[in-house]
This record gives C-alpha cells, sequence and structure tokens, in this order.
C-alpha cells in the first residue's frame, strides 16, 4: 500500500493516526501543512480536503482518522476492539 498522510503541527488527530499507522505495522509519507502557501497547495491538488489528518492510500482519498481506521479494520489490518 502507498500512503500518505497529509497533517498539521500540534493536531490530536494526526498523531492518533501516527499511532494507528504503527499498529497496524504499516509504512506511510507524512507531509506536513503548516503554512498558508501549504494549504492552498493542498487545496487545489485535493479540493475536498478540509481538516487534517488528510489520508491518500493508493491514489485514493481516503478521508481523516476515522474513516482510515473504518478501512484499517475492515482490511483486517487492525482490530476495532482494545487490548
Amino acid at each position: 500500500m502507498d500512503i500518505v498522510a497529509y497533517t498539521s503541527p500540534g493536531c490530536f488527530y494526526c498523531d492518533q493516526l501516527k499511532e494507528l499507522f504503527k499498529r497496524a505495522d504499516l509504512e506511510y509519507t507524512v507531509h506536513v501543512v503548516s503554512t498558508p502557501e501549504d494549504r492552498e497547495s493542498l487545496k487545489k491538488k485535493y479540493p475536498l480536503c478540509n481538516s487534517f489528518p488528510h489520508v491518500i492510500i493508493d491514489g485514493e482519498v481516503v478521508g481523516g482518522l476515522v474513516e482510515t481506521a473504518r478501512l484499517l479494520v475492515k482490511k483486517g489490518l487492525v482490530s476495532s476492539t482494545k487490548k
């Protein structure tokens, strides 16, 4: 899987996303969006990106933390139950 995550500095949900990828033992690329110019560039590429994190897997927009977690559970890469 080719995973790209756009994150924002100090974002709690972005930190949770990274933890989710770690639990799933998945490699991913992070792009930190920290300036207005970065945000504008991201909006041009992905117009529906309104919040962070923003995840793209194999070229397809997944969405944020919740949508990514649902996808990884569906694929059996993580469990939806706590251990």
